[in-house]
């Protein structure tokens, strides 16, 4: 036996009574749902707040920026790498170094290593809070440019301050470009030195007997005169190598490194963005232009054949 809806058909066969009945039941469930389908659809096809409210939403989908949300969701990423990772790397560092390398504050305002971490700390607060505000202040741009918005706010708007705008806003996202690699750049100089330690912590392990040793003079943290040098045969050493804070603040440095290079990238991504904005809204100045030319012309023409249909019709009265 043959059943057929719309959009398909069933074969069931009369052989087997059981499978004959549950074919039946089969193409009844098949045929409710088409039907209740394409009542739904017609109903909301008829309905006017249905159809205004769908509208509504291809609108609003449509006015999103989605490459400018792509990198703000990139840059928020980095960003938040980049502060929550450094942060606590820096933390670690400073347990480490008074645990291990037995170093203390100094009293003053001497500028140590310790001060220096406090600052960092600092300026990542400022970081974290400074490309923040940027992020909405991108993503608004990129919502002002979109051409959804374009359509409700009209050309007027979009073409006198959006020129003005978008070049404000490329010249600072390329100083922080800029920065950002300067910060990448810094960042990959504590990876090294958390790398040096890890590795003499690992040969140490490997080769017995290898008499190694780490000076943080020849890395800049203490003066020349200061002797802070931890060698393998020592205890605090052995304590560090085992313990799970050196591994610890080495990953942590990694994807802070990482945040920045994911900051960097979001800041390429929004040049591109930025330019494209700059380069629709020059053609919308170009468009607006012409189009104010081409109605002139036209105003003229239609009074022009206007007149002379007048004259004519006076002459021939």
């Amino acid at each position: 036996m043959l059943f057929f809806t719309s959009r398909t058909f069933f074969h069931c066969p009369s052989s087997d009574f059981e499978l004959h009945g549950h074919c039946h039941s089969f193409w009844w469930l098949m045929n409710m749902v088409i039907l209740a389908a394409q009542v739904g659809r017609s109903r909301h096809h008829n309905d006017p707040k249905y159809s205004g409210c769908f509208e509504c939403c291809i609108k609003c989908l449509g006015g999103i920026p989605y490459a400018s949300l792509i990198a703000t969701i990139l840059l928020y990423a980095g960003v938040a790498l980049f502060c929550g990772c450094g942060h606590e790397a820096l933390s670690g560092t400073v347990n480490i170094l008074q645990t291990y390398f037995e170093m203390a504050r100094t009293a003053g305002d001497t500028l140590d290593v310790f001060t220096m971490i406090d600052i960092f700390k600092y300026v990542i607060y400022g970081i974290a809070a400074a490309f923040f505000v940027y992020g909405i202040l991108l993503m608004v741009e990129g919502f002002f440019t979109t051409g959804a918005i374009k359509d409700l706010y009209g050309d007027f708007k979009i073409t006198t301050c959006g020129r003005c705008v978008s070049a404000w806003f490329i010249m600072l996202t390329y100083l922080f470009m800029l920065a950002w690699l300067g910060v990448t750049a810094f960042t990959s100089l504590p990876v090294y030195m958390y790398f040096n330690l890890w590795t003499i912590c690992r040969n140490t392990t490997l080769v017995e007997g290898a008499n190694l040793c780490l000076d943080l003079r020849q890395f800049g943290i203490v003066t020349i005169g200061e002797e802070k040098k931890i060698c393998t045969v020592s205890e605090n050493f052995l304590r560090m190598c085992e313990s799970t804070e050196l591994n610890m603040t080495f990953h942590l440095f990694i994807v802070a490194l990482a945040g920045a290079g994911a900051a960097v990238i979001a800041m390429v991504h929004y040049l591109m963005v930025l330019s494209a904005n700059w380069a629709y809204v020059k053609d919308a100045c170009r468009m607006q232009k012409y189009e104010d030319i081409k109605s002139k012309e036209e105003q003229e023409l239609h009074d022009i054949h206007s007149t002379r249909s007048k004259e004519r019709l006076n002459a021939y009265t």
